[in-house]
C-alpha cells in the first residue's frame, strides 16, 4: 500500500485556473488527514483505462488541498493496485478501509470487481465511487454510481443506430468480454431490440476472454453476417487492452464505418491514443463526456489535467469526468454535513448537483445515481471524437431496466 500526499505539482484552487499549490497552515498540516483510497487497477489488461483514473484521484486530491483542504484538515489519496484481479479487489478493499481506514474509496471499473468489493462495502459500512457505465440492475446504500446505466448509454446508442442518422440498422452483432457486464447489457439490448420488431435470427451475440487477442475469425464472421442482405452494426462491450486487437482486425479485414459502423461502450480517448485510429475514423462511441466537449467547465478540466500531468499527450475520457464530478459531490457532501462520516455523508449526496465538464448539471438522485446527458461520438483521425449526436437535457438513470421481466414490480428512481 502506498500512502500518498502528492504535493509535488501545481494544483488547481478551483476549476477556473491554475495556481501554485500553497503552502499548507500549521494547524491543516497538524490535524488528522482525511483518508482518500484509490482502487484501479495499475497492472494487468485493465491498467489502459484505469491508470488514468488514479491519476484523476490524485490530481482532484491536490485540488482540494490547494484550496484549503476539506474541514480543516489536509486530503491524502491511499493507492493500492488490484492489478486486474477481481479476488484481489476484495482484499485490497478491505485493506483499504480496516487497516488504512479510509474516509472514502473511488475505484473499480469492471462490474466483476464492483460485485467483489460490494459485499465488503457493505460489511463494514465504507463509501465506495463508481465511475464507470454498466449494466444497472444494482443499487447499494455504500456506492454511488457515477457512470451511465444502460438508458444513459446503451439503449440511446442502439436507437441511433437504427435511426436515419445512424445508417437504419437492421441486423446487431452484439461483441463483449465475457462477463456480467456484457451479458447483462446485452440482455436488456436484446430484449430492446425485440421490441423494435428485430428478431434473435438478426442479433449475432459472442463473447471473449479479458485480454482476448486472436479476432480474425470472430471479425470475419461478422462479415458473413452482414453480408447476408441487411443494414448491419457491431455494439461492442469489449473491455480493457483486447480492444487494441479488435479494432486493428477490423482494419485488416477492411471493416469501414459506412459499412459495417461499430459503437463501443468501454472505448475513450485513453484506449484510442494505443492505436492506429486512421482505419477506424468513422466508427462511433457512446458516452456521456467526450474531450472534444466544448463548453468552458471542460475548458477549466482540460487546462486543470495538463497543469497537473505535464504531459500533453496525456488525454481526457468519460471515466475521467466522472471521476471529477463524484469527487467534487463527495467535497460537497463532507462540506454540508460537517463530518466524514459515511451515515451523514450519504444524506448529505442526495441532491448534491455540479456543473459539469460535459456541459450539463449534473444531480445525485436518491437511487444513487447520476442523471447524465448521452453523447455520440465519431473516431476521428487524431483519436478524438467528433460529437454527431447528444441529448438535449441530462437523463435520470433507471438503474433497473423495464427490459428485465423481473423488474416489473420495482420502485425506480
Amino acid at each position: 500500500m502506498t500512502l500518498s500526499t502528492f504535493t509535488r505539482r501545481a494544483a488547481l484552487a478551483g476549476l477556473g485556473g491554475a495556481l501554485t499549490l500553497p503552502a499548507i497552515r500549521p494547524s491543516l498540516a497538524q490535524a488528522a488527514p482525511i483518508k482518500v483510497g484509490v482502487l484501479h487497477s495499475l497492472s494487468g489488461t485493465m491498467a489502459i483505462s484505469e491508470t488514468a483514473l488514479r491519476d484523476t484521484v490524485l490530481m482532484m486530491t491536490n485540488w482540494i488541498n490547494g484550496r484549503g483542504g476539506l474541514l480543516g484538515r489536509r486530503v491524502e489519496a491511499v493507492v493500492v493496485d488490484p492489478a486486474s484481479n477481481w479476488p484481489l479487489f476484495a482484499e485490497k478493499a478491505r485493506e483499504l478501509l480496516q487497516v488504512a481506514r479510509v474516509d472514502v474509496t473511488f475505484g473499480c471499473w469492471t462490474s466483476v470487481s464492483r460485485k467483489s468489493v460490494l459485499p465488503v462495502f457493505e460489511e463494514l459500512n465504507g463509501m465506495l465511487f463508481y465511475p464507470v457505465q454498466y449494466e444497472g440492475e444494482e443499487e447499494s446504500r455504500n456506492i454511488f454510481y457515477t457512470g451511465a446505466a444502460p438508458n444513459q448509454q446503451a439503449i440511446p446508442a442502439v436507437e441511433y443506430l437504427m435511426g436515419a442518422d445512424g445508417g437504419e440498422a437492421k441486423r446487431i452483432a452484439l461483441l463483449g468480454t465475457d462477463y456480467v457486464y456484457p451479458r447483462t447489457t446485452n440482455r436488456i439490448l436484446r430484449a430492446f431490440l425485440n421490441s423494435k420488431g428485430i428478431s434473435d435470427a438478426d442479433i449475432m451475440e459472442e463473447y471473449t476472454p479479458f485480454g482476448h487477442s486472436d479476432w480474425q475469425g470472430i471479425v470475419a464472421r461478422v462479415k458473413r453476417f452482414a453480408g447476408e442482405g441487411k443494414r448491419t452494426a457491431i455494439v461492442s462491450t469489449i473491455n480493457g487492452d483486447a480492444n487494441v486487437p479488435f479494432y486493428r482486425e477490423l482494419g485488416n479485414q477492411g471493416i469501414k464505418a459506412e459499412d459495417i459502423p461499430s459503437v463501443a461502450f468501454s472505448v475513450g480517448e485513453e484506449e484510442l491514443a494505443g492505436i492506429d485510429t486512421r482505419p477506424l475514423v468513422g466508427h462511433l462511441a457512446a458516452w456521456n463526456y467526450f474531450m472534444s466537449v466544448q463548453s468552458p467547465v471542460n475548458t477549466d478540466f482540460l487546462n486543470m489535467w495538463r497543469a497537473y500531468i505535464n504531459n500533453p499527450r496525456r488525454v481526457t475520457n468519460d471515466p475521467m469526468e466522472a471521476t471529477l464530478v463524484g469527487f467534487k459531490m463527495w467535497t460537497q457532501a463532507v462540506a454540508q454535513a460537517g463530518t466524514t462520516a459515511v451515515d451523514a455523508v450519504r444524506t448529505a449526496m442526495y441532491g448534491q448537483k455540479v456543473d459539469a465538464p460535459s456541459g450539463y448539471t449534473l444531480e445525485m438522485h436518491r437511487n444513487h445515481h447520476l442523471s447524465k446527458p448521452v453523447m455520440i461520438g465519431e473516431v476521428q483521425a487524431n483519436g478524438q471524437f467528433n460529437i454527431v449526436w447528444k441529448t438535449p437535457n441530462a437523463i435520470q438513470a433507471e438503474n433497473w431496466s423495464p427490459f428485465i421481466p423481473e423488474n416489473a414490480n420495482r420502485r425506480r428512481g
